[in-house]
């Protein structure tokens, strides 16, 4: 059976020394999150994690879900699991308080979301939907919906899904179907069919909040005639308890490649009540809270699923004894070297290595600019943190994932035959990691936004803010030691080439709208490179204040962040090339010739 271990060095390194959460405890929740609290706290996740989540990862792999009359059984084990996890308070960690949330910092919930994903991904999806509905109904929603709705999401005894694709269309919301009728009461008749629900009918809770967009009648066409709406399984009375089901059921379970323990729902909707959220036809403005909250969760798993898998190749790989080292044998003792001594092996685990540490610090640090947006106490702190986390979002979602899904196949490369054979169970991270590339907007999308929208959102503020910060971080720490220069010289080349990118798109990009679409994918792949660059800079400065600690924590993390510049950051010039080559060799062959 594969293993896991949660990385709770790493993540108390982050919190602590990189991210500094002590820092800031003049914000709101931040001053209960004491390293002694937050350490305490991983600890116990890790082992919680390690004992109860992993090993019914398997169980939901080979059970899946199940549909009978209209009912979902979920796999062995994962009932008593979500259980325990809502009881740990995992589900609440950095959840408002007013509704029973602890309101810790968003970074500390994020840990504690990669562990689940880790452990089992399709599980973690359970309680990650119902985070994303949590939010879109906390940010849109009346009082209220509010005060109905929220206590029993924060508590975890009610979830939440997101019903946004239809049969007709996916990505292009603008042919959304479902209709809404208005009733005399205040509420709506919703009718229409939703497909690809994740967790759209279960048995782990008493009640699903399903947050559905449809068309009023009447309403415009395209996006600016969609409206959101909440819409119970079961309805809620006055006093709070559950009364009559609601006309919502599930019509079939979808046949996936991996996540098989998350339940995969076509969901129908049959006259069923539905409460508006927000203003008639702003629909997608209200969503767009729950997708970024997504995107940024499955950014997430992409680094997640390359994190387990890593774990078990590393562990295979100083087991398995294969030929001997190309510079002589290591275990003269055994008929064989073990195959972690070959500089390939090598590779595919420090490649991943390398990501997994860098897109964790990425998405810790994207976690607290979201802290900043909701408690920061002055208006430029949180200006800043929402222009990040506008342009950041889709390159989490994107790059992460890619990488991830790089990073677990590589791992079942280390196995060998044996990784391609079930009973390893590597192939389940790979097939798992697969849908992070897809489901929230698939990573081609993301690239369009990026260089579509977000770059030239307001002026191209967001860009040169972020560039503006490396810039400053840069000369900030220049000069106090010459290793960690050597890695500024390498992020400050790499950012040069970004901005050249950046230049590019800007000179090319009117002219031909095909030369932004050519080169969105390599544009995005360079952007994260420098971003998870920024962040191996400012690890190493850390960890170089630290290396003559006895803790051999901070020489593996020089080792890695050397790694990191010397071996994965250079890819950067190749995406510049390939960008500036623009549409014209992409879009030459007549269609009709493929």
């Amino acid at each position: 059976m594969p293993i896991y271990d949660a990385p709770t060095r790493d993540m108390q390194f982050l919190l602590h020394d990189v991210l500094k959460l002590q820092n800031y405890s003049n914000l709101p929740g931040f001053a209960d999150a004491t390293p002694d609290v937050i350490d305490a706290f991983l600890e116990e996740s890790g082992k919680w994690h390690r004992d109860v989540v992993a090993p019914i990862n398997r169980t939901g792999d080979l059970e899946g879900c199940k549909l009978e009359d209209g009912e979902v059984t979920t796999p062995t084990g994962f009932k008593e699991a979500y259980r325990a996890f809502r009881e740990n308070g995992f589900m609440s960690i950095a959840m408002d308080p007013e509704y029973g949330g602890q309101g810790l910092p968003l970074p500390l919930a994020y840990a504690v979301n990669e562990m689940t994903s880790s452990a089992n991904q399709a599980f973690g999806m359970y309680p990650g939907l119902s985070a994303g509905a949590y939010h879109a109904i906390h940010e849109n929603a009346s009082d209220e919906q509010k005060r109905t709705y929220l206590p029993k999401m924060v508590s975890g005894e009610w979830t939440g899904t997101m019903n946004l694709t239809e049969p007709q269309c996916g990505t292009d919301l603008g042919l959304i179907r479902t209709k809404a009728v208005p009733q005399d009461d205040g509420t709506y008749k919703l009718s229409g069919q939703k497909i690809w629900i994740s967790a759209g009918e279960h048995d782990l809770a008493d009640n699903i909040i399903h947050l559905v967009l449809a068309r009023i009648e009447g309403a415009p066409e395209g996006i600016k005639g969609i409206s959101l709406f909440i819409v119970p399984k079961f309805m809620v009375e006055e006093d709070g308890s559950l009364g009559a089901r609601n006309a919502v059921t599930c019509g079939g379970l979808e046949e996936k490649m991996g996540i098989h323990g998350n339940a995969t729902c076509v969901m129908n909707y049959d006259e069923a009540t539905g409460y508006l959220v927000g203003e008639e036809h702003k629909g997608m403005r209200a969503m767009f809270v729950m997708m970024n909250e997504a995107r940024l969760g499955v950014g997430m798993q992409g680094y997640a699923a390359a994190e387990v898998a890593q774990q078990n190749a590393a562990a295979f790989a100083r087991d398995r004894l294969q030929s001997r080292s190309v510079t002589g044998a290591k275990a003269p003792d055994l008929p064989a070297d073990p195959i972690i001594v070959h500089p390939d092996v090598r590779r595919m685990l420090m490649d991943t290595r390398a990501f997994v540490e860098g897109a964790r610090a990425l998405t810790f640090w994207a976690a607290l600019q979201e802290d900043f947006v909701h408690k920061a106490q002055d208006e430029e702190t949180k200006r800043k943190a929402q222009d990040y986390m506008a342009l950041l979002t889709p390159i989490i979602k994107a790059y992460q994932t890619d990488k991830g899904v790089k990073g677990a196949n590589d791992a079942l490369q280390v196995f060998g035959g044996s990784g391609y054979c079930e009973e390893w169970g590597m192939s389940q991270f790979v097939r798992d990691a697969r849908i992070s590339m897809i489901y929230e907007g698939t990573n081609g999308i993301q690239a369009l936004d990026l260089v579509g929208r977000k770059l030239m959102a307001e002026g191209g503020r967001y860009w040169q803010t972020f560039f503006a910060e490396i810039d400053q971080w840069a000369e900030d720490h220049r000069g106090q030691d010459a290793a960690l220069d050597g890695y500024l010289d390498g992020l400050m080349a790499a950012k040069a080439e970004l901005m050249e990118g950046t230049q590019w798109l800007g000179a090319n990009a009117m002219a031909n709208f095909d030369h932004a679409g050519a080169a969105s994918h390599d544009y995005l792949h360079l952007f994260g490179l420098v971003a998870l660059g920024y962040m191996w800079a400012m690890m190493a400065k850390e960890a170089i204040d630290r290396k003559d600690d006895d803790d051999p924590f901070y020489a593996n993390k020089l080792i890695t962040a050397r790694y990191f510049f010397e071996r994965v950051l250079p890819d950067s010039s190749a995406h510049l090339a390939k960008l500036k080559t623009g549409a014209d060799a992409m879009m030459a062959m007549p269609a009709e010739a493929f």
